[in-house]
């Protein structure tokens, strides 16, 4: 299928301007929804840039039918949802971006309570906002579990919003790692780039992650193995990373061997 492509003109209002990126590829079950829970934000001034993997389901027939809300949209065979991501920050003109999975909900009070988060700490490069997930509410921002765990921000897609600036300083996610780039990327903008992040309160929720996305697909395995050759490839101790792999295999045994 040749590339399909919409541009919208859009003159920026108010500072913030944010760059919602949705992702998406044969799921026309859902698209439509999370495209409402964006459309349905106190806060107006963003714009929607929607990267599709080229479609086959009819996702494409949403897209064309929201095309006058959507700033920008191409369909096109990619390398994965990294590589989608990579696209739509490059196709972004916010001031802040940030990614809304098309199978997950941007509540109504997300980009007013993130905006004022923006005005008042001008300073931080990037937030976590707090995400429902079909567990409980993730939220808050502890840096320093980064060096032994992934459990210290709430959520990539719905909770993640950087500067536009402090993004180009990260670089692209890298589409050497299948399945957990978004690791390498916070890895990389936390410890490598020393950006200045914050969480909201728990109080203070931004979206509501869908079990059975992306990367709930993914086995513990693979997550595993790609989590300690990032960790490789980022410089991390080598006692620190054995330390990490000895526990998790305990604690985990049954998945590794059974998953």
């Amino acid at each position: 299928m040749p590339k399909k492509k919409y541009t919208k003109s859009l003159k920026k209002k108010t500072y913030p301007l944010i760059s919602i990126i949705t992702v998406v590829y044969n799921n026309a079950v859902h698209l439509q929804k999370t495209l409402n829970s964006i459309y349905s934000q106190k806060f107006k001034n963003y714009e929607i840039i929607i990267i599709d993997g080229n479609s086959t389901d009819g996702t494409l027939k949403i897209i064309k039918k929201n095309k006058s809300k959507i700033k920008f949209w191409i369909s096109e065979p990619d390398k994965g949802i990294y590589d989608a991501f990579n696209k739509g920050m490059k196709y972004s003109s916010g001031d802040y971006l940030g990614f809304v999975n098309s199978d997950d909900i941007l509540l109504p009070n997300a980009l007013q309570i993130l905006s004022e988060y923006i005005k008042k700490y001008p300073n931080i490069d990037f937030f976590f906002g707090a995400v429902k997930k079909h567990w409980g509410i993730l939220y808050g921002y502890r840096p320093w579990k980064i060096f032994y765990s992934w459990g210290f921000y709430s959520s990539h897609s719905t909770g993640f919003f950087i500067k536009s600036n402090s993004a180009k300083k990260v670089g692209p996610y890298n589409l050497k790692y299948k399945y957990s780039s978004d690791y390498d990327y916070f890895y990389r903008m936390i410890v490598k780039k020393k950006l200045k992040g914050m969480g909201t309160k728990k109080s203070e929720l931004f979206g509501i992650f869908n079990r059975g996305g992306y990367s709930s697909q993914i086995s513990f395995k693979d997550h595993f193995r790609e989590e300690i050759q990032i960790r490789k490839d980022n410089g991390q101790s080598l006692l620190i990373i054995t330390i990490i792999i000895i526990y998790k295999s305990i604690k985990n045994f049954k998945k590794l061997i059974f998953d």
